[in-house]
Parts: structure tokens; sequence; C-alpha cells
């Protein structure tokens, strides 16, 4: 079969061949157990019994029955029906659907057990027991195809009282075929069998026929999951949909009936704001409210299966809502009247609610409506000052009235931010800025009275909507950031930083409640995501206004998710690798607090902890020099002895790297020439610059220096040269000798920092005398053959690898490679335990 589920598992046989039950041997060849299909397509175990079939009275016709073998109660009481499809499989399975989504089986203990019941089973159905599917079956198309569509349609009992329980039945049983409820669907339309329905409920109602009642139930349920549209509209009709919403107060599961018709007919009232003169808009409106009620809560939660039965009645919800926005979008005289009488200062107050709460409604409506629609719906209200009409709402006392106001103008807003920012920028040419409406806005959320301060938080998103760039326009005369933003940190920014301000004046909050606390908090985050998208108009508001300094004194605060708001705030300004910023931060000494709050939450390991730790080690990664020297020169001792983590040893390091580099400037670009091994230079380049080299007067060398000439040894074999490694040979020689000079310097002058000298070097080189230079070129000497001694890449490993940099005054240090291949370093551990006099007759030898 299609789609079918794995078979549940076998039942387990016993030993001994037989179950006693009740007290006597019973037959183990009918033990089964029983199983249902769920909703995840797994069987679940419905428990142990035998099985037997007989015929049933109430059921009129041969059922299978299984008594559990615990206590004998009834597990499974199932017709055989002649058109259901059994399948067997497994030589132990039996399987079948009793309805669409309600599939059974029977897992027998042994085969020919499973083999009786089959048995059966074909014999009421007249098939040969050697089949192992009593039904074929079909895909809809072809049970379409197949189907003789030609033959009557489905013949409907009589309406009558007596018969409502067939109808019932007859209702039900056709819900799991396609076609079945196709004719179902024909013969209750073709035949007004719906308002015939409902003459038997108002006898029913009127005889207090319950059972009546129930049946009554299950067919109105039933023809709603037929789900024609055709079927709806004459339920949904002025004189049917109250007695439809009747027959669904007797749901049989409930003990006592339910007064929905009581409640839309008493409770519910039907308010015209302004009155509407079409009737039949007003009669769609009246039809809408109640469908909608039907849909949620008259009619019980679909199952699964079910939802996709009541897709019709959802769409016809939605194209209500669709004529009823279009035909009041189109009377304009009812939209000229709301908006004056809204923005009218006699209408009373409770006038005006009512007013509020109708736009609001009208624009949850326009939700439904496709783009092209809601555009049209939008501008309309545009053109007739919706967002005017807002400003004078949300300037009004009344708080239900402008949290209504406050729900309409995030309909405006994420419909169409730009219309709502070009009002703005508009009305700020003539009015003052307290009563701007993005003032007014940012005040109501500064001022929200809930505790948990819900209505501030939707206020929050919505200004984060209105100042992200993302959703502004560029076009060719304009740009829509540039001077919204402008307008927004001119006449805005003041505003919303104001409670911020006011309570940072000291070194720890003035105020530290909770929701003060939470307002700081929701401020901070519009900050920090102002940092991160608005460039220079919040920085140049950040430094002007010591803004960051402000911030950081809420680091103190008793809560801690406000000491992190403000922590977040400035690792987002730290990200950002700005040296704007960074000056800013060092003049001020602005991580004083951070150390302060990173000193005084101690050992603790929390969130804290490592948010500040991991700002640090952001600092570190990024090798941001001028924060690095700022935090080592100021904080050091305070962080020297956290040793958890090793950041601040690794700032400290990175420090004094620094300072070495500063120090001696020529070795960093020395270190980087040589970790860039594809360097590659131009030709002719490196012949001018070898030149120059060669050229260089005796003079540029000094006094005292110490000559290490090459040993006479040679690789003969290395014919050719790299002229690259040549030219890093000549240049390093010549770095030497200015190193040298620039360490007499700082003898002589001022006292230099300590720190280790060292050249780091991939090839091996020796300082040569001026006369040694001069050689011929192809002499042993020369520098520039190759395969000489001179020649760097020729130079054999028993060279000495280190030459003593001396003044006049003596020897100075020494210039160590730490990064020489391990042989070379052997080497020079030789060569250091020569006495110099031994030196001296190898280098004349």
């Amino acid at each position: 079969a299609p789609d079918q589920p794995p078979a549940p598992p076998a039942i387990a046989s016993q030993s001994g061949g037989c179950a006693v039950a009740g007290g006597r041997m019973t037959d183990t060849r009918r033990r089964v157990k029983v199983y249902t299909l769920n909703e995840d397509r797994q069987w679940d175990d419905r428990g142990t019994g035998h099985v037997s079939s007989c015929y049933v009275e109430r059921l009129k016709g041969m059922s299978l029955l299984v008594r559990a073998e615990s206590d004998g109660s009834l597990l499974l009481e199932s017709k055989i029906n002649p058109n259901t499809a059994y399948q067997k499989q497994q030589d132990t399975l039996i399987v079948w659907s009793e309805a669409e989504n309600y599939d059974l089986a029977l897992s027998f203990q042994e085969k020919a057990g499973c083999d009786e019941i089959w048995e059966k089973i074909c014999q009421v159905q007249g098939k040969d027991p050697s089949v192992d599917i009593t039904q074929d079956l079909v895909d809809e198309s072809e049970e379409e195809r197949f189907d003789d569509m030609s033959s009557p349609g489905l013949e409907l009992p009589s309406c009558e009282l007596s018969r409502l329980e067939e109808i019932a039945e007859l209702v039900a049983s056709s819900l799991p075929s396609p076609l079945r409820r196709e004719k179902l669907a024909l013969a209750l339309e073709n035949e007004g069998y719906i308002k015939k329905l409902l003459e038997i409920f108002h006898v029913c109602e009127d005889l207090e026929n319950i059972e009546g009642l129930h049946h009554l139930y299950e067919i109105i349920k039933g023809i709603f999951l037929l789900n024609r549209t055709a079927l709806f509209e004459v339920m949904f009709s002025e004189e049917c949909i109250m007695d439809v919403i009747g027959c669904l107060e007797y749901d049989p599961s409930l003990s006592h009936s339910r007064k929905h018709r009581e409640f839309l007919t008493k409770t519910a009232k039907f308010k015209e704001v302004i009155p509407i003169s079409d009737p039949e808009l007003k009669q769609k409106i009246h039809q809408t409210y109640r469908v909608q009620y039907i849909q949620d809560m008259v009619l019980p939660t679909p199952s699964v299966f079910e939802e996709n039965m009541l897709s019709t009645l959802h769409s016809f919800i939605f194209f209500n809502k669709v004529e009823i926005v279009g035909m009041l979008q189109e009377d304009e005289k009812f939209l000229t009247d709301l908006f004056a009488q809204l923005t009218d200062e006699a209408t009373d107050e409770e006038k005006r609610q009512e007013l509020v709460n109708f736009l609001k409604e009208f624009c949850a409506f326009s939700q439904t409506l496709q783009p092209q629609n809601r555009d049209a719906f939008f501008k309309t209200l545009s053109n007739m000052g919706i967002l005017p009409a807002l400003e004078v709402i949300l300037g009004m006392d009344d708080a239900q009235v402008r949290s209504a106001a406050t729900d309409i103008f995030s309909y405006l807003v994420e419909y169409n931010p730009s219309m709502v920012r070009e009002f703005v920028m508009q009305e700020a040419q003539q009015n003052d800025d307290d009563i701007l409406l993005i003032n007014l806005i940012i005040e109501h959320m500064i001022c929200d009275t809930d505790p948990e301060l819900g209505g501030a938080v939707l206020l929050m998103g919505l200004l984060r909507t209105l100042v992200d760039p993302e959703n502004m326009l560029a076009t060719a005369n304009k740009t829509e950031k540039t001077e919204f933003l402008g307008f927004f940190y001119k006449h805005c920014m003041h505003v919303l930083t104001a409670p911020l301000l006011a309570n940072t004046t000291e070194d720890k909050p003035s105020k530290d409640d909770f929701q003060t606390a939470q307002l700081l908090a929701l401020i901070l985050e519009l900050l920090t995501f102002c940092v991160e998208h608005h460039t220079y108009h919040i920085k140049n508001y950040i430094i002007n206004k010591d803004i960051l300094r402000r911030v950081l004194v809420l680091m103190a605060s008793k809560h801690a998710f406000l000491a992190l708001c403000a922590l977040r705030f400035k690792r987002k300004i730290i990200g950002l690798k700005d040296e704007f910023y960074n000056r800013y931060i060092m003049k001020s000494f602005l991580f004083e607090p951070v150390v302060k709050a990173f000193l005084n939450n101690g050992s603790r390991y929390n969130l804290m902890n490592s948010a500040i730790i991991e700002m640090f080690e952001f600092i570190r990664v990024e090798d941001i020099k001028s924060l690095t020297a700022h935090v080592i020169e100021n904080y050091w001792k305070a962080l020297e002895d956290v040793d958890y983590v090793q950041t601040f040893k690794g700032l400290k390091l990175r420090f004094e790297q620094q300072r070495e580099r500063q120090d001696n400037p020529k070795l960093d670009s020395m270190r980087s020439i040589l970790r860039n091994h594809r360097y590659r230079r131009d030709a002719r380049t490196l012949e001018d610059e070898e030149e120059m080299w060669f050229n260089t007067d005796e003079d540029d060398m000094e006094d005292g220096e110490a000559v290490v000439p090459p040993s006479d040894k040679t690789k003969n074999d290395e014919d050719i040269m790299d002229p690259i490694s040549k030219f890093m040979e000549r240049k390093k020689l010549k770095e030497s000798e200015e190193k040298e000079v620039l360490l007499k310097t700082n003898l002589s002058g001022r006292q230099s920092p300590s720190f280790k000298l060292s050249f780091s070097s991939g090839t091996k080189s020796n300082l040569t005398s001026q006369s040694s230079a001069s050689n011929l070129p192809g002499s042993p000497g020369s520098p520039g053959s190759p395969g000489s001694p001179g020649s760097p890449g020729s130079v054999s490993k028993s060279t000495s690898q280190m030459a003593a940099i001396t003044t006049k005054g003596g020897l100075v240090g020494l210039v160590d490679y730490p990064d020489d291949d391990e042989d070379d370093d052997e080497d020079e551990d030789k060569e250091e335990t020569l006495p110099l006099s031994k030196k001296a007759k190898l280098e004349s030898s």
C-alpha cells in the first residue's frame, strides 16, 4: 500500500503454546495485540487480548471483537465493512483503516489464528482468502477515472426527525472519500437541505430532544468539514447563521450546552462610531464578526487532519475583511468624518476612544490586503492626515487612547518608515522640538508606567526601525540617511538621552530601582545600535557630550543587566577600532570604571567577569596599540595578579614588543621583510641598490667595528645564486651598521630602555671589510661572485655566525640570530666556546 507505516511489532510467542485465562486453557492462536497509528505515524500498543468474530446487533453486521486477557474488558469492536481495504502482512498482521486518519492493526501470536480471522473477513467481503489485500487501493485520480461519473449522485435520506441518526452516519461516512464528499456537497446544495435541517433544529429545541440536537451538531460540524464555499454562503446568511451557531451549542462531549447565541445577541454590541450608510457594508461587518466567532470559539480546535478541511472557512473570513476595507476606503465621507472627529477638541473622551479603537481595527484588517491594495490603503490614510491626527492623539492624557494610537503608529512604521520620516522632517520646520511626533514617541517610551515596560519595548523597536539606515532611500538628488540622521541628532537625540544624563551626574546612578534600570537598558540598546550603524553622527555626539563616561557610571549599578548594557556599549565602540574613539577613551581614562567593576566582581566566574576579559582579549588579539599602551601604563598594577587567564600578561607582552619596535624602528621593518618569503623586487631596482651599497664610502664604516672575513672553505656545487637572497644579505649588513650607530648614540646620550636586541635571519651574513668588498669580481673574496665564500647562500657552516659590535670603549653587546636553522645555532655555540686568541688565528688563516 502507498505511504504504508512500518509494521507494528509482532507479539512474542510464549513457551508452552497456550495461555491460562479465567482458570481454563485458552487457544493462543487467537491471542493478539491491538495497535493504533498515532499522528507521528508510529504504532501505539492498546493492549493484549483474544480476538473473535461474531454478529453484533448494535453495529448490524459481522464484527471483530478483542477482549483483554487481563480483565476481559473490550479492547476493540470493529464492524467488518464490505468496502474497507484489509491487508495481511508478514503472515501474522492484519491492518486496516477505520476512517481516513484512524489506522488499526492486529498482531497475532500465531499464523494459524491470523489465517482464521482473515478467512472470516474475506467471507464477509466475498473475497478469496488467498489474496493479501481485500480491496484494490487506487489513488484519487484513478478513483475518479474509473468511477462512472454519469451514475446518479448521492441520495440523501428524507429530512425528518426520525432519520437524523441515519443522516449523521451518512455525513460521517462520506468525509474520508473525496469523491463521496463532492457528491454529498452537491446533494446538500441542490435540495436546500441545510434550511430543512435548521427547521428540524427548532423542533428539537422546542421538544428538548437532546439526542436529536446531538445528531444535528455532528451533521453541521461534518458540513463545515466539507469545505465548500457555496454551503458556507447558505449557512452564514443573515437568516441561517444564528441557527447554525445554535446547532453547534449542543456538543455531545459536553455535559451542558454553550450559550453562544446569548453572548452574540446580548453581550456583544455593535457600535457605529461613525454612522455607516451602506446596508451591505453593515451586514458584511456583522457576518464577519460572527463567522470569526464560530472559527475561534464555537468549532472545536481542529485536529492535525482537520485543519486543511477548514481552509475555505479561513478564506471566507479573509475575503470578507478585504471587502470591508475596500468599501470603507471608497467611502470618502466616512473617513473624512472619522479624522475630523478624532482631532476635534470638542469630541468627548469616550467617543474619541471608540474612534481610535475603530481606526486601530481598521488598520489591523488592512494586514490581510495584497501588497498593492495595502499601498493604496495607507496612501488613502496618509492623504486623510493620519500622522497629524496621531500627533494630536499622542499628546492627550488618556492612556488607553494613547496606547491605541501607538499601535496604529506601529502599523505605519512597519509598512512605510520613509513616509513617517518625511512627515517628521517637514513638521520640524514649523513646530518646536517638544511637540514633534518622534519626540512624543520617545516621551511615551520614557514615561511608560508598566512595571515591565511592555509599551516602551514596542516603541523602542519602532524608533530603531526609523533610525535604521538599511531601510532608508537614496535618490540622485538627495539622501534620506543624511537628511534624517542630521534631523534626528539635532532635534531628538537630546530627548532620548535625557534620562541617562540625569541619572549619571555622580559616580554611581542617582536612581537605581528596577524600572529605571530597565528604561536605561532600553536607551543603551538603541544607542549601541546607533554606534554600529551611524558612524560620524553618533561619534560626534558621544565625544562632544561625553556620553561614554556617563554610560560607564552605570557599571556601578546593582542591576547586573544594566552594568552589562553599559559594558556592551563600550565594547561596541572599541570594536570599531576607531582612533578618534580611542583617543577620547584614553584622554578621559574611561577604562577606570571597567577595571574597578572587574576588581569589585572579585573571583566570581560570571557574565560580567567573562565580558570584561573578552574586551581586553579583543584589544590584545586585534593589537590595538594605543589602547594596549594605555591599559598597561595605567592599570597594570591592578591587573598583574590575574593569572587564571593569560589575557593581561599577553597585553603586557604586546606592550613590551611595541616599545621595543618604537626604540628600534629598523628592527620592525627588517622582521616584516624576512617574514614575507614571497617578496619580489624589480631587477633594475635591485641592481641600483646593490650599486649604491658597493659605492658606499669607507668613512661609513665605523671605527672599531669587528670585521669577520669569510672562511676559505666553499661549496663548489652551488653554481647559481638567488639575487633576492643576495639583496637581503646586503640590506642586513647595512642595517647592522646603522644599528651600531644607533646603539652608540643611545649609550653616549640618553639611557635607552633595557631590551634584548635580536635580528631574525633566514640566511647567513658576514661583516666584511671595505678592502674585501673591493676585490675583483670573480676573485675568491668578491662578494658578488657566484660560489665564492663571500656570496650569500654559499657560506660554509663553519663560518662565524656571530659578530661582536664594539665601540672605542670596548665590547657593547652581541647580535643574536634566534630564527636561524638548528645547525647554525650549533655552529654559533661552538664558536662561542673558542678563546679570542684562537678566533683571531682562524680569521688570519
